[in-house]
């Protein structure tokens, strides 16, 4: 009898949800975008590296130093400057293809790289907000409530009470809404959520036909 309040201790209490999976995200978006060419990329290629960063290691430091809400502002900012550099690159693109300026290696790759990004880029929104954002899905001892329904918040009770999402979790949902269009395995309950999943499939739909008109031309 003595050993069970031990054990549901032991089952409630969780580990805070690791952030360098996310820090890597964001930086790899930087990195995807300084390897774009001059014509779609704004400024030098490592302006946006240099902002990123400077966005970054705040936003760290008041995470270790349990200022939840300046991580969470210096977070929404850093999303907010890569989604608008991503959509610009995209935008340049389709602008160019008509003048055929690009080389058609230099089309895949770009593209490639912006698909990729695309993913980083919702998979961190989706990290960032999905049922307060991970500073407050730390402070709960399961996840039972979000805007995405994952498969472990469908099991019996008695299963899995320590359950949280991960950033792979999201990840693997943004992968799936940029290849199948649809998050296959996880419903989608909130309007914001379904308004996000519909920018980032439209975006991976334009990218996938672009590089397919593109294709049919070069053939």
């Amino acid at each position: 009898m003595e050993s069970q309040p031990s054990s549901s201790t032991h089952i409630e209490a969780t580990a805070p949800e690791p952030r360098w999976p996310a820090v890597i995200a964001v930086l790899a978006v930087a990195v995807l975008h300084a390897a774009l060419p001059e014509s779609l990329r704004f400024g030098p290629y490592w302006l946006l590296l240099a902002i990123v960063t400077a966005l970054l290691i705040p936003a760290v430091i008041s995470h270790r130093r349990g200022n939840h809400f300046l991580n969470e502002v210096l977070g929404y900012i850093l999303l907010g400057v890569l989604t608008a550099a991503m959509i610009a690159s995209l935008a340049a693109l389709v602008a160019s293809l008509p003048y055929h300026r690009d080389s058609p290696q230099h089309l895949l790759l770009s593209a490639s790289s912006l698909w990729v990004a695309n993913v980083l880029v919702f998979a961190s929104w989706y990290w960032r907000l999905d049922a307060g954002g991970p500073n407050q899905r730390d402070k709960r001892g399961r996840h039972t409530d979000g805007a995405f329904l994952f498969p472990q918040m469908m099991l019996p009770s008695h299963k899995d009470r320590s359950w949280s999402p991960r950033f792979v979790d999201y990840l693997f949902l943004a992968f799936n809404s940029s290849t199948a269009f649809s998050p296959t395995d996880t419903p989608v309950l909130t309007r914001w959520a379904k308004l996000m999943m519909i920018i980032q499939a439209s975006i991976s739909l334009t990218t996938v036909v672009l590089l397919a008109a593109r294709a049919v031309n070069i053939l």
